[in-house]
């Protein structure tokens, strides 16, 4: 008897139990975000890279919180190229993409406007590798003032100056990644310019040689330098060459005394009197 009770008792407790689940389920369900199906990045991928079914996939994200410009469609993103690198269950957003019917390669992350120019660099002009893409430099050329040399002038004519600043680093070599913080020297550096910069760094680079100099990459300040030649360098005094007296060109006047006249006679007509000469 004691048995049966005890049976009964315990059948009770269970089904409770599972009641109380139950219940408690679904008022976490009635509870929950709603979320839909948004499409990440399945690996780390690299900007100016063609996206394919095997880098992309979908997954459950709160629908209060969807970034914009996120995609639900895998089709939409199937052939698209990455401007900017994703990191791996990164949301792919229409922000980060290049336009429609862009190709893959340097040339779709290519800022509008703007042009890439490849510089010829070794360890000390590459900032001993650490001007990495993503990075901002500005550019020293060393090259001579335009003008004749006199020979009286002690002016040196040598000089270095900055002629371009905050210039985006696109690639170093054929590496385009910007995730990696490793300093690489290379031979090489792709920079981001518009045309008229592009037709500077050309200018400059026939005409002298030139160096990078790496930037903190918040700093948007221009400094307008007036460049480093060897007196400023050493700070060697001026010297001041005097200007040679103007030597101004002297008349000469010849005067011509008058002739004298030779035998005179006093004439008096009358009244008048007069004189003659001969």
């Amino acid at each position: 008897m004691k048995n049966m009770r005890a049976l009964a008792m315990l059948t009770v407790a269970t089904i409770a139990a599972l009641a109380a689940v139950l219940f408690a389920s679904r008022w976490v369900q009635t509870q929950a975000t709603p979320s839909t199906r948004v499409a990440v990045a399945s690996t780390d991928i690299n900007l100016g890279q063609r996206l394919t079914p095997e880098f992309v996939k979908l997954v459950d994200w709160p629908a209060g919180s969807i970034p914009a410009g996120a995609f639900s469609d895998l089709q939409k993103l199937d052939g698209r190229v990455l401007k900017t690198s994703a990191q791996r269950g990164e949301p792919l957003l229409e922000a980060k993409l290049a336009p429609l019917g862009t190709l893959g390669g340097l040339s779709a992350v290519i800022g509008d406007g703007k042009r890439a120019i490849t510089v010829r660099v070794n360890d000390v002009i590459g900032v001993a590798g650490f001007a990495l893409p993503g990075n901002y430099v500005d550019i020293i050329v060393n090259t001579q003032k335009g003008g004749s040399a006199t020979p009286g002038d002690s002016q040196d004519r040598n000089i270095s100056k900055i002629v371009l600043e905050k210039i985006l680093v696109l690639a170093v070599a054929q590496e385009v990644s910007r995730d990696d913080t490793k300093p690489r020297v290379v031979n090489a550096v792709t920079l981001e310019v518009s045309p008229e910069q592009a037709e500077k760094i050309d200018l400059a680079r026939s005409v002298g040689t030139l160096s990078l100099v790496l930037r903190n990459q918040v700093d948007t300040a221009d400094e307008m330098t007036g460049g480093a030649t060897k007196v400023s360098l050493l700070r060697e005094p001026v010297a001041v060459v005097a200007p040679k007296p103007e030597v101004k060109a002297v008349r000469v006047v010849q005067r011509v005394a008058a002739a004298r006249p030779g035998n005179c006679i006093r004439v008096i007509t009358g009244t008048q009197n007069g004189q003659e000469c001969f």
